[in-house]
């Protein structure tokens, strides 16, 4: 079979054929589902089935028409996080259950039984803050806190459970009306055509669904991933938000459709509260959301009568097999449910330093005197970096872990070159491999029996960029240990350890396949069918090659691993971008909201390409995305083969300046980025957060996506709009905020607007750490001196800290070798202390700016651990408050206090 030419599909799918992808009402299992309408719901609690253990809580519930009994199993996981589980409690064959996502099976508390008559069953948790009310006729389950429901599940009675039923006969078949044969193929049960495909379902229709009401709530997010708002909006339209992961080149705006990953994750917020639904189910998933306001909630008649109307979101779980697993994360803070995420899927994992640099990538660096070329060229322009990529063409014929002989003659001299000058290579590695029997991969993989089998047991045979393709069926514990062994030097000739990699193409991506991708009725490890596993493939690809990366080194170096495709729990191993944009302000502006949704979805490692990957930016549009980028965790410049070559300095002097300059930024911004991802890495605290996350009683924030903070201390507003000659900046809360040279009260909308940079304002009472000066690159910056912003309160105080560490190993977990210093200025006082950890480091604060200090000082001091005193040179604007201490070479490893008099 003849390889696919890149051209050819460009070209194809260079405006997306909607006709290639389902709408919901393609989808047999959502029509299903969509015939069950809000009422009282069939199913019936057998409270007398109550059983109670220190794990959990368990019952069964029967369906009053069929008669089908499923388990229902409750438990409360310590820090406000409840589990229930639905499942059938005599099944035809076992059920798939998400595996490897959660990082341990969760410790339970107890729950007690206060109450258990007149058809409602009580639990109380231990800390008696909360209860879990079961109403036995109609099922329904109510999540209460000090008396007030926050949510309730199958309130609706939607509650919807296919249970797995013998294949109908050939005598059934044939004894069936034809008009019951039309209702059974429309309806998708046994198997489903889309367009010229058909879907075999093997064991038939396994559905699941449910619905949850979210009390006083009106403001919901998540479930990314999507090219969408902020905001979650109404489905009434029958567009339901779609979580199937996808390669949608060229994704529209604003658009339902699930695009490369999913996280099955949802956040309520009102003010004060926020509450979270983790719905753990990797097969393909639709959410439909509804909001609407309702009066008496809750309480007595006469409270009820004096209640106003109330918002009322109403959130319905349908998917296409599985069980149902869902967690109620309780907050009730937004950095609560962050933490309750994060205790079930685990932490984004601490990036080594490099990977927050500069990334210049491109389909595709043509060779080594290319990839030389364009690293010549960020020195001659002065533009730091840190790291170049190769796509596929740097591979022999597309296939993965080889060069192309006469393109990388020699790929450990170039990579050395790279190495001199303190810099990195990131190569592309996809999951599909060539079908040929002289390469080695393939033929390994195959006599082992490593690929995904189509439903005749066949090797599942798929066109990607080589061609004819098999899929490795990560799934496979054996496979992913076998997979993560290639990354060995001796394996994979011609790496070394400055080499990282990018898994693209990962969904999987089929170029010929249902919808681009995989067969649902192909076949993985343990006979799971596709259709179970589908959104967990790119998960497991990057969970093997991030184990390689770590296993190549003997465990001593941090992998950098960036995926195309993720779930629940890909933070854990990396990071993740939003695919292949468009060179369109409309691509620049919506992808703002994007990294805010996947960053509270626990995925703070996250970026957009710079510039956007298909087509040809304007200057002034490259320009705006570079500033933007500077201030986002991932940071590249990326690029369609078939576009223009646009490296930062081919679009004029000026624009070169601007852009070398937004990346200035974001080296000296480095100590207080990386500081973030530490944050995240151990509180789950995301790098990129909504304002709403920080200001959560405003309501004036809670739909604000043009704008952001960065960590707690920063807002940015990038500049999205073409021409634009001016922006209005929303500065919420009651403190203040500093930018540069300027004090502005928060509670205000401030104009604004510079073509050389774009608004970004540091936050009244924070202290953030700096480096004086960019490098060529981030290693060329260990020893840089470091300088402290300090902006003042309405109390003359601020506060802040900083992480330090190698930048590369695991030696800071194994051997606290960091420094993890607070910084507080209180009383005219800025110290400097030690936290926790032991790192060795000779760098030296030297310099520290102190916004919106009142007066001008008589003197100020510095004095160490020791009790050395010294007197320091300063300098202060009484036109904007600000006073700079200058030559200070204060230890950043050592105590200290300056003393402003």
């Amino acid at each position: 079979m003849e390889a696919v030419t890149p051209r050819e599909v460009s070209v194809q799918d260079e405006a997306v054929d909607k006709s290639t992808f389902k709408k919901c009402n393609q989808i047999a299992f959502y029509r299903r589902q969509k015939l069950l309408h809000p009422g009282k719901s069939s199913y019936r609690a057998l409270l007398e089935s109550v059983t109670l253990s220190d794990e959990n809580v368990k019952f069964q519930i029967i369906h009053e028409e069929n008669k089908v009994l499923l388990q229902v199993e409750i438990c409360e996981i310590e820090g406000n996080i409840f589990r229930l589980k639905i499942d059938e409690a005599s099944p035809l064959r076992a059920r798939y259950k998400v595996r490897d996502v959660l990082i341990k099976e969760p410790t339970t508390q107890r729950l007690f039984i206060s109450q258990n008559e007149g058809g409602i069953l009580v639990l109380s948790s231990v800390n008696e803050d909360y209860k879990l009310q079961v109403i036995a006729n109609p099922f329904q389950v109510e999540l209460q806190s000090k008396g007030e429901t926050i949510l309730s599940m199958n309130s609706n009675g939607l509650l919807y459970f296919e249970h797995l039923q013998p294949k109908p006969t050939a005598e059934n078949e044939e004894a069936a009306s034809d008009s019951s044969k039309e209702t059974q193929e429309d309806l998708g049960l046994w198997q489903e055509k889309f367009g010229s495909f058909l879907d075999i379902k093997a064991h038939g229709p396994s559905s699941v669904g449910v619905d949850f009401s979210l009390r006083g709530y009106d403001h919901v997010y998540g479930i990314p991933q999507h090219t969408e708002g902020l905001l979650l909006k109404n489905t009434s339209d029958g567009d339901a938000y779609r979580l199937y992961n996808l390669d949608i080149f060229g994704h529209k705006i604003h658009d339902k459709i699930g695009i490369y990953g999913s996280v099955p994750l949802l956040l309520a917020h009102k003010p004060n509260r926020t509450s979270g639904i983790f719905w753990l189910n990797s097969s393909e998933t639709l959410v439909d959301i509804s909001t609407k306001a309702v009066h008496g909630l809750s309480g007595s008649a006469a409270e009820t009568a004096k209640q106003k109307a109330v918002p009322l979101t109403d959130v319905r779980w349908m998917s296409e097999s599985g069980i149902i697993d869902v967690f109620l994360l309780m907050g009730p803070t937004a950095f609560d449910v962050f933490k309750q995420f994060a205790q079930l899927t685990g932490t984004q994992a601490l990036p080594p330093l490099f990977s927050l640099g500069y990334h210049q990538c491109r389909w595709n660096y043509e060779d080594e005197q290319d990839v030389k070329a364009v690293d010549a060229g960020f020195d001659e322009h002065d533009i730091p970096y840190d790291v170049i990529w190769l796509d596929i063409e740097h591979t022999d014929g597309k296939r993965y872990f080889t060069w192309d002989k006469k393109k990388f003659q020699n790929p450990r001299k170039m990579q050395e070159h790279l190495r001199k000058k303190k810099r990195k290579l990131v190569i592309i590695v996809d999951p599909h491999i060539k079908v040929d029997p002289k390469y080695t991969l393939y033929s390994q993989a195959k006599d082992k029996g490593y690929f995904v089998k189509d439903r005749n047991g066949q090797d599942f045979e798929g066109i990607c960029w080589p061609g004819s393709s098999c899929y490795l069926d990560f799934t496979n514990p054996e496979v992913r240990k076998w997979y993560a062994d290639q990354f060995a030097f001796k394996t994979y000739k011609g790496s070394t350890n400055i080499l990282f990699v990018w898994n693209d193409m990962n969904e999987p991506s089929v170029f010929k396949g249902a919808e681009l991708t995989m067969q649902k009725d192909a076949v993985h490890y343990n006979n799971w069918e596709h259709r179970e596993v589908h959104n967990l493939y790119g998960f497991y690809q990057q969970m093997a090659t991030a184990e390689g990366l770590i296993k190549r080194s003997s465990g001593k170096e941090r992998p950098f691993v960036l995926t195309r495709s993720f779930f629940a729990g890909s933070q854990k191993y990396g990071a993740v971008w939003t695919g292949d944009n468009t060179a369109d302000w409309s691509y620049l502006k919506i992808s703002i909201p994007m990294l805010l949704t996947n960053s509270m979805a626990g995925i703070s490692f996250c970026g957009a390409d710079v510039g956007g990957f298909i087509g040809d930016p304007e200057p002034e549009l490259l320009v705006r995305w570079y500033q933007a980028g500077a201030y986002q965790p991932f940071f590249r410049g990326h690029s369609n083969m078939e576009s223009k070559r646009r490296e930062p300095w081919l679009f004029g002097e000026k624009n070169t300046q601007i852009i070398r300059e937004a990346i200035k930024e974001r080296y000296v911004l480095l100590p207080y980025l990386y500081t973030l991802f530490y944050r995240a890495h151990t509180a789950a605290e995301p790098v990129m957060r909504p304002l709403w996350v920080e200001f959560p009683g405003n309501i004036e924030t809670f739909g604000v996506e043009n704008e952001y903070m960065l960590g707690n201390a920063l807002l940015v507003h990038p500049v999205t709009e073409k021409d634009a000659k001016a922006v209005s900046v929303l500065l919420p809360g009651s403190a203040e905020v500093r930018m540069n040279i300027y004090t502005v009260t928060f509670q205000t909308i401030l104009p604004w607007l510079c073509f050389l940079q774009i608004p970004v304002f540091q936050r009244g009472g924070t202290v953030i750490p700096l480096k004086t000066t960019a490098g060529k690159s981030t290693e060329w910056m260990v020893d840089t001196s470091y300088e402290l912003h300090v902006a003042l309160d309405t109390e003359a105080s601020a506060i802040g800290e900083l992480y330090l560490d190698d930048g590369h190993s695991f030696q800071y977990l194994h051997k606290k070798q960091f420094l993890y210093r607070k910084f507080t200025f209180h009383k005219s006082i800025l110290s400097s202390r030690d936290e926790s950890g032991q790192y060795q480091t000779m760098c030296v604060v030297e310099r520290v700016i102190v916004l919106g200090f009142g007066h001008q000082p008589t003197f100020v001091t510095a004095c160490s651990k020791d009790g050395k005193e010294k007197e320091v040179v300063f300098t202060y604007d009484t036109k904007t408050s600000a006073l700079t201490l200058e030559n200070l070479a204060l230890s950043l490893a050592a105590d200290w206090k300056i003393c402003v008099n």
